[in-house]
């Protein structure tokens, strides 16, 4: 069951990192799935196309963004924002996107932009999605220069960065903050997290694993609540989400629980359950969204066109 939990909490990145700090069997699993995947787990992140350009959105090293335009856009072009994983202390543009992404959704005339956030000890997760409305907020002030549809965008991440959309899209004052509103974020893709009811998932799992948490999420109940996405979807949200997960137990039951508080709030959900277990499940969707014969694509780019109406 450890890889499974080390899926839950780790972001693509950390595949080796995870698995060097768990048993023997688990780290030969962990080096197995990034093979698995076609050997290209680390290899295809290292040859990301180069974004045509990167933007700072604040004074720390961290907050910056890779923007890749729409290709053959006629007139501003929607935008795709992903936050990558890492289990909110790792990770980065450069090694947690997915070289899939920047490639398929640009050749779609979506704008796509990837950014870095400040990690944790350093910074809270609060401050973490602050980072991610900031963001979106200094890519907004650019639209026209970027040739962006301000009206138009969707905010996507995988594992400790699903968590972080589902936050700005339930809980509104980040995107406040920032000077912004549900009102600027069309849609919202959380893909396999499970950690939208903190205290659920503390609860559900053993303490070796808790430990990863404490450092995002600490002890406060309190604080537990207000960090978790599904406790925050009373409306208002942002109007419209697209679950996507594998079939891992707890990010299928914490994506059952998140949809089921959105539909509660009024919000339009649709979910997306792709084959997929354990750690080597939980990279593969982030590595393959955006193959187009991938059904979790296929199923992105159905909702991307309907949120988009193009």
């Amino acid at each position: 069951m450890r890889n499974i939990f080390l899926g839950t909490i780790i972001g693509t990145a950390l595949v080796l990192t995870a698995a060097a700090q768990a048993s023997p069997g688990d780290r030969l699993r962990a080096m197995m799935a990034g093979r698995q995947n076609g050997g290209q787990v680390d290899q295809a992140w290292r040859t990301l196309p180069a974004a045509d350009r990167t933007i700072r959105y604040g004074d720390d090293a961290a907050q910056t963004i890779a923007f890749w335009p729409a290709r053959e856009a006629a007139g501003p072009a929607p935008l795709v924002l992903f936050v990558h994983g890492g289990g909110w202390a790792h990770g980065s543009k450069e090694n947690a996107t997915g070289k899939a992404k920047v490639e398929h959704f640009p050749a779609l005339g979506y704008a796509f932009a990837s950014i870095d956030y400040r990690l944790v000890p350093q910074a809270t997760v609060e401050q973490q999605a602050s980072d991610v409305a900031a963001a979106l907020a200094a890519l907004l002030a650019q639209a026209d220069a970027l040739g962006i549809d301000r009206h138009r965008v969707v905010l996507m991440g995988h594992s400790a960065g699903a968590h972080l959309v589902a936050l700005v899209g339930t809980d509104e004052r980040y995107l406040r903050e920032a000077g912004l509103s549900f009102a600027d974020v069309a849609g919202v893709i959380p893909i396999d997290g499970a950690a939208y009811d903190v205290p659920q998932q503390i609860a559900s799992v053993g303490q070796y694993q808790r430990r990863i948490y404490d450092a995002p999420f600490g002890s406060d109940p309190a604080r537990q609540r207000a960090l978790s996405p599904a406790l925050q979807a009373a409306a208002p949200n942002a109007p419209r989400f697209l679950l996507l997960h594998v079939q891992r137990p707890d990010g299928v039951a914490q994506a059952e629980e998140l949809a089921k508080a959105l539909r509660a709030g009024g919000t339009s959900v649709e979910t997306g359950s792709f084959p997929g277990t354990g750690l080597q499940g939980h990279v593969e969707i982030n590595a393959k969204l955006g193959d187009p014969d991938y059904p979790a694509t296929v199923l992105t780019d159905r909702w991307l066109k309907a949120t988009f109406g193009k």
